[in-house]
């Protein structure tokens, strides 16, 4: 009976842990449409907001591969 509820907490965690790739989603879709908007309005300085369109980009994926590894983890190593 331990057993089963230690392993039904494996996955419970597991799952809300994956929650953080929908969130890294929904910012990467935030970041780039937010730049999208900035672009039409201004289309002379969009060029230079490039490079922090992909560094905004680079930390939600990261975050959203960070909680990817955290669900892997608790499922498989704990």
């Amino acid at each position: 009976m331990e057993g089963e509820l230690a392993l039904m907490g494996k996955y419970i965690g597991a799952g809300l842990a994956a929650f953080g790739l929908a969130g890294a989603g929904l910012g990467v879709g935030n970041i780039a449409g937010k730049y999208l908007e900035g672009a039409l309005r201004n289309p002379a300085a969009a060029s230079s907001q490039t490079a922090t369109l992909f560094v905004g980009i680079a930390f939600a994926e990261a975050l959203g591969i960070f909680s990817f590894l955290i669900a892997l983890l608790l499922m498989f190593a704990v």
